[in-house]
């Protein structure tokens, strides 16, 4: 039976007049791949922030593992076992990829033990399952999108998380180079047993990646469920994808 990792129950966030996030509740899974989409607006990345402590709810409850872990700091949450990519990857462009791959790993839940030689020893086993091994020597601000997208993941690894929220991982990339990642991530799952959440915009991505997924249409939740049950849910076709039977052939070819 699967066991419940994340729960976040009522979340209510607001930024003066605007309603970000409107009650929202559902879980995550150990060993799932839920899927975060909705249009731009819709409060995925203001969820994100909820749930690792960067803004504070103004109503609802976070729970990671069946801990409360609501309005904690983004650095106690990151040493629970939660770690996240960001949608602007901004690595510290002076300091090498070694260096800042370390740096997540000095950031994880084994931050008050943990040496230097081991974070570099983590670092580098983590480039090298990302493919940036060959580019750990070199100052991050030289890397180009693709690998400054992988160099964020790695980071993120580092820190050995087992939870990963994943924000639009995919965005700026070539579909040669989406096909790739989309393959990583699919690693990250199978070999490194991590439970992610993805916020993503191309679907097929999601389509192929998900088990299930959430939809957030100006701060609620207006379906989840599989892929084929959220494309064909009428209130997500009206908000979001069209036609429902174009919906439904949209998400077959997608999943082949």
């Amino acid at each position: 039976m699967a066991r419940e990792i994340l729960k976040v129950e009522n979340i209510t966030k607001r930024f003066g007049g605007l309603l970000a996030l409107d009650h929202v509740s559902f879980y995550v899974n150990e060993g799932e791949i839920l899927g975060l989409i909705g249009p731009n607006g819709a409060g995925k990345t203001t969820m994100f922030n909820v749930i690792t402590g960067v803004y504070k709810p103004e109503e609802g409850r976070v729970y990671f593992k069946g801990r409360d872990i609501t309005g904690m700091k983004p650095h106690s949450i990151a040493r629970l076992g939660i770690s996240r990519t960001h949608q602007i990857v901004k690595p510290f462009g002076d300091l090498t990829v070694l260096e800042n791959t370390m740096i997540g790993a000095l950031f994880g839940p084994r931050h008050d033990t943990i040496t230097e030689d081991e974070a570099r020893e983590i670092a580098l086993s983590v480039l090298e399952f990302v493919g940036l091994r060959d580019k750990a020597e070199m100052p991050a601000r030289l890397l180009n999108i693709q690998e400054k997208k992988r160099l964020e993941l790695a980071r993120a690894l580092a820190q050995e998380p087992e939870l990963l929220l994943l924000d639009e991982v995919l965005a700026g990339l070539n579909p040669s180079e989406v096909a790739k990642m989309i393959k990583l991530l699919r690693k990250v799952r199978d070999e490194k047993k991590i439970t992610m959440i993805m916020i993503e915009h191309v679907m097929h991505a999601v389509m192929n990646l998900a088990d299930r997924i959430v939809v957030l249409h100006f701060g609620r939740l207006i379906a989840q469920g599989t892929p084929e049950e959220v494309a064909t849910n009428p209130e997500v076709v009206a908000a979001y994808l069209g036609d429902p039977e174009m919906a439904l052939k949209f998400v077959k070819r997608l999943r082949r």
